[in-house]
């Protein structure tokens, strides 16, 4: 049972299937480092003292735990 409507999906799975592979590469690194992006961007307001250096030692430590370590 489908709770939320998806009205675009067919669109959506249109599109992806006409991409090539390069360019469903490319779509991937972009969404990574957009995620990326906004999990600094939620670590800068949730501590705005913070430098730059540990901003990123907090994401590493946040993103950790999230790493596939069978490879």
């Amino acid at each position: 049972m489908d709770i939320k409507e998806r009205p675009n999906h067919q669109r959506y799975v249109q599109i992806l299937r006409s991409m090539t592979p390069e360019q469903k590469l490319q779509k991937a690194f972009e969404l990574a480092d957009f995620a990326r992006e906004l999990c600094l961007q939620g670590l800068r307001q949730a501590h705005p003292g913070a430098t730059e250096q540990e901003l990123t030692k907090l994401y590493v430590e946040r993103i950790t735990p999230c790493h596939n370590r069978n490879y």
